[in-house]
């Protein structure tokens, strides 16, 4: 249930009211998962009962320290009763994030200490800190339903950002576009909000049926779904056996849950009460980002509990690795810049999104450690990060290890065809691997430092240069001397290596039509305007025939055809009918 309250001071809160029954555990861990302070009820005439204990447990284990414990139906209870269920209380605190929190005791019949309850609530409040707009809104998506004439709206605690009316937002899981048409908070009706409240919120272009319970809404192009995340993972105490190595569990994040199994990387098992580093390999992919809080259970229990300190790890990691272990304790206990380091040295190339994301910092802080990491010569920064799209991160390392293998491919391509100018400037990229993007980013910053040349669409390095032999120089000589003897009729039976002819067209001198006709390139080049000439002689309908082009030059079809065509391809004249016009 949901219900808003306004306190003595005119604040407004929002007050989500979880199940306390063990069999609707799973409906409290939905709405337990993104507030700022835990009321524990507990009734005067029942103490501590089981599912009090699981509660508190959950709560400790998404280490929420703000908290009150509430004894209820102190009408039903004399005092005696009421400090001993307090003590009983006390005992059960210990140990957790709760250990130490002040209690009220109230009585909703009579009305006793209600108005202490909003004092205290209100003081604690005072001293906790508002959300933190981290420039990404998450809106984890707890109910959904239509009104007729506005359409589908969908409710939830927003997190990490706001969101406007006339926002374009997108639903995670099933990529799906919509834009915000309305918003409102404790019914009424608001422009934009900030992190850290209840919302519903009316989006267009969706029906009810598309947004399950567990989606997030978002804005579009940060957030993915990911079937594997990275965590410290801590054990309820006092749980009845320990977690097995890829023991299947219940995953629950937010409102999400999917079925998953857990991969234990340091330890064979996990007995009740530790901690552990694992992995978790879900059924069903989910949104995550790092320093999210998660439970998992059994079918009966609560088994534990932890952060998320890898959303999206790229690989399944080897168990009792120590160099895994150190990079996931450098992610969870590390400064800013020892994070981001980590992630852009993890998941290079890294842009601006994947760094806020996988590190939990908001991107104006990622642009400034960022600028530090790089001044420090730890990082290579490629294009404008926070200007450019398409600006990347490397960790200095992986980019000197990409300038290497970017050289290698080169000195391998001109070792396997010498008398090429350079290689094809795809090829290069389909060895490295790269998106367009992130290539085109790479080969202006090496030409930039003189490690690479650019020659049109081929690349070289620096030191490249096409020599030939004195044999091959006969034999490029000769060949155009008999290309020069028949101009318009040329041999096509070339006595000449296709590399060496390679050449020849790079140096212009000779125009290869298709691979048996090849021109003198002065040949060719007075073909070309003969052949302009005639059309334009004719005045804007000018034209010419396969025909007229064999008579003006005296030669075949064989040839005058595939000339037409390459002609037609350089965008110089385009066939009409039977006829060649100007472009």
């Amino acid at each position: 249930g949901f219900a808003w309250l306004t306190l003595p001071s005119g604040r407004e809160v929002s007050i989500v009211d979880v199940p306390g029954h063990e069999r609707f555990i799973k409906n409290m861990l939905a709405g337990v998962g993104a507030i700022d302070l835990a009321l524990l009820i507990v009734a005067a005439d029942e103490s501590v009962m089981p599912q009090t204990r699981e509660h508190l447990a959950i709560l400790d284990l998404l280490q929420i320290r703000r908290g009150l414990v509430v004894v209820t139906k102190t009408d039903l209870a004399d005092d005696v009763m009421v400090e001993l269920v307090k003590a009983e209380i006390e005992d059960a605190l210990e140990g957790t994030t709760f250990q130490g929190a002040q209690m009220v005791g109230v009585s909703a019949y009579s009305g006793d200490g209600l108005d202490e309850l909003k004092d205290a609530i209100d003081a604690i409040l005072d001293e906790t800190q508002a959300r933190a707009d981290l420039g990404r809104p998450r809106l984890p998506v707890d109910r959904c339903f239509s009104i007729t004439g506005f359409g589908t709206v969908v409710t939830g605690t927003l997190i990490d950002g706001g969101f406007a009316v006339g926002q374009e937002v997108e639903l995670v899981s099933s990529g799906q576009k919509a834009r915000i048409r309305g918003l409102q908070s404790h019914q009424s009706h608001i422009d934009q909000t900030q992190p850290g409240v209840r919302l519903a919120v009316n989006i267009s272009g969706i029906s009810r049926d598309e947004v399950p319970r567990g989606e997030v809404l978002t804005t579009a192009g940060w957030l993915h779904p990911t079937y594997r995340l990275d965590a410290r993972l801590r054990m309820v105490k006092g749980i009845g056996h320990s977690l097995r190595h890829n023991q299947g569990v219940s995953f629950h994040l937010f409102t999400s849950e999917s079925n998953a199994r857990v991969r234990l990387l340091d330890a064979d098992r996990l007995a009740p009460g530790t901690e552990g580093w694992v992995q978790i390999l879900l059924n069903e992919p989910l949104p995550a980002v790092k320093g999210d809080f998660f439970i998992i259970r059994s079918a009966e229990d609560t088994l534990g509990g932890g952060q998320v300190v890898d959303p999206a790890p790229r690989r399944r990691h080897r168990r009792f690795s120590p160099e895994v272990v150190e990079r996931m304790m450098m992610l969870d206990q590390g400064t800013g810049e020892d994070v981001l380091f980590t992630v852009a040295e993890q998941r290079e190339p890294c842009e601006l999104a994947d760094l806020s994301q996988h590190s939990n910092l908001p991107v104006p802080e990622v642009l400034e450690r960022i600028a530090v990491l790089e001044s420090q010569g730890h990082v290579a920064v490629l294009g404008k990060l926070g200007v450019d799209s398409d600006a990347v991160v490397f960790s200095t390392q992986g980019w000197n290890v990409l300038k290497s293998k970017l050289d290698m491919s080169l000195q391998a391509y001109h070792n396997q065809y010498p008398l090429r100018r350079g290689a094809p400037v795809q090829e290069i990229r389909s060895r490295l691997g790269l998106s367009l993007p992130v290539y085109q980013r790479v080969v202006a910053r090496l030409a930039l430092e003189a490690l690479l040349v650019e020659d049109g669409t081929y690349l070289r390095t620096p030191d490249h240069q096409v020599s030939l032999t004195p044999e091959m120089e006969k034999q490029a000589s000769d060949f155009v001397a008999a290309l020069e003897r028949e101009p318009y009729s040329p041999p096509t039976d070339h006595p000449v290596d296709r590399e060496l002819l390679s050449i020849l067209a790079d140096q212009g001198k000779v125009v290869k039509i298709t691979d048996s006709i090849v021109f003198a390139a002065p040949a060719f080049q007075e073909m070309r305007d003969r052949i302009i000439e005639h059309i334009r002689a004719q005045g804007d309908q000018g034209s010419i025939t396969v025909a007229e082009t064999r008579t003006m030059f005296n030669t075949s079809r064989k040839y005058v055809l595939p000339l037409l065509e390459y002609l037609d391809q350089q965008q110089i004249t385009r066939r009409v009918g039977d006829e060649r016009v100007l472009r």
